[in-house]
């Protein structure tokens, strides 16, 4: 299965939970995920990231309702991330730096340190207080994410994928493994994150598609003048799919326009082994999907053919982009370079 990006090769994408809500976080998107479940799809809206508020390390929440923002070795502490609201700037104590993950449940944070094998206790990531570090079980070191709980004396992490596909692992203690539920990431979650596209609708693709072969079948140099119609721009019914339970503040399409293309997009620019085609797709035509008319002349040579190429980028089994430009060969097989630059 191709797999979901993990945090340590997402810059600005992290998990957290507050009071009766859980956030995921998109630096790259601008915006983030409100849901109160991470196994259904009720009650999910996305809002606006703070400029302020984008590119952290690490996103954690406490029980006092405050978002802390982690930036090398600084924390931003706030009550809203769409508003930067009562921002606050701390240096994390060194005893709190270089973490791998940061979460919080009731009145303490962990900071988890993967390979290590460790986590360390804190009341304050300021001052270090009550500051004590404890062995991380081995069968809880390889979360993909970890979040907290907020009031609740839990956290939960993001298993990387199995024969059930993706599932969090909750728990109560990080020095035992004390299992209190498994259950399974929700579509809807997954399509937010990077990488997830490929997971619930299958890896993109990228390929040439013949829009149109013209043969001269007389004995007779011809000259040939066709009107051609091909397809330009972005699949929009097809890809609103994954969004359309969502509730998509104004602000995010008016930074973004519309969220299930820039998702798309990302997607398109991720490695293979993330299910991506590592392209960009920056030049191409973003607009809804349109036919265009485009007069072609030709040259053609007693019984010789022409074959018309156009490059589609597609995920799962959707074709989504239809690219600009169009190939023009004499031979029924189709090119093999990818005519897009690499990501």
């Amino acid at each position: 299965m191709k797999g979901i990006i993990p945090k340590s090769k997402a810059k600005g994408t992290d998990f957290c939970g507050m009071a009766d809500w859980y956030y995921i976080i998109r630096s790259d998107l601008g915006c983030f995920m409100q849901t109160r479940e991470l196994n259904e799809d009720n009650d999910i809206s996305i809002w606006s990231l703070h400029p302020a508020c984008k590119d952290g390390d690490h996103y954690l929440g406490d029980c006092y309702n405050y978002f802390y923002v982690i930036k090398g070795n600084s924390y931003r502490r706030v009550t809203n991330l769409e508003k930067d609201s009562d921002a606050k700037v701390f240096s994390l104590h060194p005893n709190c730096q270089g973490g791998d993950h940061y979460i919080a449940t009731c009145k303490y944070f962990f900071i988890i340190f993967q390979e290590k094998g460790t986590y360390r206790r804190t009341k304050n990531l300021n001052e270090d207080s009550e500051g004590v570090e404890y062995k991380l079980h081995p069968n809880l070191r390889n979360g993909l994410y970890y979040l907290g709980h907020g009031l609740l004396g839990y956290f939960s992490f993001l298993k990387p994928a199995s024969e059930w596909g993706y599932e969090f692992y909750r728990g109560s203690d990080l020095s035992e493994d004390k299992c209190v539920g498994v259950y399974s990431a929700h579509p809807a979650l997954l399509n937010f994150l990077p990488g997830g596209l490929a997971v619930t609708k299958g890896p993109s693709f990228g390929i040439w598609e013949n829009i149109k072969t013209i043969t001269n079948d007389s004995n007779t140099p011809v000259t040939w003048q066709k009107k051609i119609n091909k397809k330009v721009g972005y699949n929009k019914e097809k890809m609103s799919q994954i969004t359309h339970n969502w509730k998509i503040s104004t602000s995010v399409t008016s930074e973004t326009g519309d969220l299930a293309s820039l998702i798309a997009k990302v997607q398109f620019s991720f490695s293979a082994e993330y299910g991506g085609s590592h392209v960009s797709t920056e030049s191409e035509s973003w607009n809804e999907l349109t036919e265009e008319e485009e007069t072609l002349t030709f040259q053609l040579k007693p019984n010789e053919s022409v074959y018309l190429w156009q490059y589609r980028l597609g995920i799962g089994q959707e074709p989504v982009l239809f690219c600009r430009d169009l190939k023009i060969d004499d031979v029924p097989t189709p090119p093999t370079e990818v005519p897009l630059p690499p990501a």
